[in-house]
């Protein structure tokens, strides 16, 4: 990738991240180009440039913010840290990566176009990234190894259908997605003699 290659992946990341900022703050609605344009310390013609419209700008934004939290949980995937330890880093990620975004950003996630990103996602890097989790937590004695990779992914697949529900994020308590979140977790251990960890599951 050659300077100005660099210099303009640099520009695309400052001017997602601040539409991210702003829709958080303000909602969608009431974010303009302009907004983002000084925020991001770019021109609107450059935002219009690179994205076409403010559209097609809040739809890259989400799918950057997803691939931006996937990286964090491969991260930690990789960590050299006890199982136990991982799983729950991995929750509170999971708990702070749903705090960052609103019913605005969760909307996108509806359209068709972004639909197809996200199938495309979850089978290239989601069931990729569980599968690993999964032999991980067989290798330390959490996961029951008779449990079948298949069986697995089609536990995570009944969770994937059921979060997608239209409406279902948006409406749902932070403290229910927290709960649901632990039970999809912890569900995949599947080992009764973990039951009486510090955790409580």
């Amino acid at each position: 990738m050659n300077g100005y290659q660099l210099r303009t992946v640099k520009k695309k990341e400052q001017i997602m991240k601040a539409t991210f900022d702003l829709i958080r703050k303000y909602g969608a609605e009431k974010t303009s180009i302009a907004e983002i344009s000084k925020h991001a310390r770019v021109s609107p013609v450059s935002i219009y440039n690179y994205f076409g419209s403010k559209e097609e700008l809040i739809r890259m934004t989400f799918i950057d913010y997803m691939s931006n939290i996937m990286n964090e949980y491969e991260k930690l995937l990789d960590k050299p840290i006890p199982f136990q330890e991982k799983l729950e880093l991995l929750l509170g990620a999971r708990m702070n990566s749903m705090d960052q975004i609103n019913s605005d950003l969760i909307q996108i996630s509806d359209e068709p176009s972004v639909q197809e990103h996200i199938e495309a996602f979850y089978k290239e890097r989601t069931i990729p990234f569980f599968v690993k989790l999964i032999e991980q937590g067989k290798q330390e004695g959490f996961i029951d190894p008779e449990i079948s990779i298949e069986a697995a992914l089609f536990y995570i697949q009944v969770f994937k259908e059921a979060l997608a529900q239209p409406g279902f994020i948006t409406q749902a308590s932070p403290t229910m997605l927290r709960d649901i979140d632990r039970l999809f977790y912890y569900g995949l251990i599947g080992k009764a003699e973990h039951s009486g960890t510090e955790s409580g599951y």
